[in-house]
């Protein structure tokens, strides 16, 4: 992953370019920025990423005007960046995992996410397919006065299934890692999404057994506790 400052040295146009932070990222290089005096996210594609840009663009063209999604600036395609709104807040992970977050304050925001959720899905959903978002960690979302997506690049045809169970992957994941508070926040979730929607999740708790198995490629130092509870999930569902 390249560093924010050499492209705001040796590109032209964003030499005046005032860098605020940079986020981590495994892909691409994102960072809040001031340019043109007005506050901006800079996401610059890695080489190989043209593909994942030109999903991202498309996704945020076709929803933000609709959903609670960042707006589209510029695509520069000459040198892969998008630039976009910047959305003043706070990361949804940070929230959740804050031991002075209040539980009712937490299942307020499952109840919040798994309503974007249910929009997104039916926003995007065609006679012949669902679209998924993708990517659905807590990472990628921003508290406001509502909850906003960000990072869209992973977004494609897909069930809806598979977004919610990544997003319970991701509960349980953070840290604190699955505690009893984390299994009645996912159950809080499922049940919002499922009870507002018209399609059928199938067998979630098969979902998110595998999801949690999909994170020991990145997580390999924790397979032997993912392990027990993808099996334990699998088994019984979100008894913690």
């Amino acid at each position: 992953m390249k560093n924010i400052d050499e492209l705001v040295k040796n590109v032209e146009k964003y030499k005046k370019t005032s860098v605020q932070q940079s986020f981590k990222s495994k892909k691409n290089t994102v960072a809040y920025v001031i340019l043109e005096d007005k506050p901006r996210i800079l996401k610059w594609y890695a080489p190989g990423f043209k593909r994942r840009m030109e999903t991202e663009y498309k996704f945020l063209e076709g929803g933000s005007s609709t959903l609670n999604m960042p707006t589209i600036c510029e695509k520069d395609e000459d040198n892969h960046v998008l630039i976009m709104s910047y959305i003043l807040g706070e990361n949804l992970c940070d929230v959740v995992n804050n031991e002075k977050t209040t539980f009712s304050e937490k299942k307020r925001l499952m109840i919040l996410l798994a309503k974007w959720f249910k929009k997104f899905h039916s926003h995007f959903k065609t006679l012949d397919n669902y679209y998924i978002r993708g990517d659905s960690i807590l990472r990628n979302f921003v508290l406001t006065d509502r909850i906003w997506g960000v990072d869209f690049e992973e977004s494609r045809k897909g069930k809806p299934v598979e977004d919610i169970a990544n997003m319970c992957s991701s509960i349980l994941t953070t840290d604190p890692m699955f505690t009893s508070e984390k299994f009645q926040l996912c159950k809080i979730f499922v049940e919002s999404y499922s009870k507002s929607v018209k399609w059928n999740l199938g067998d979630i708790w098969e979902e998110i057994s595998y999801a949690l198995l999909e994170k020991i490629q990145w997580r390999p130092e924790e397979e032997k506790m993912l392990r027990e509870y993808s099996d334990k999930i699998r088994k019984r569902g979100l008894q913690s």
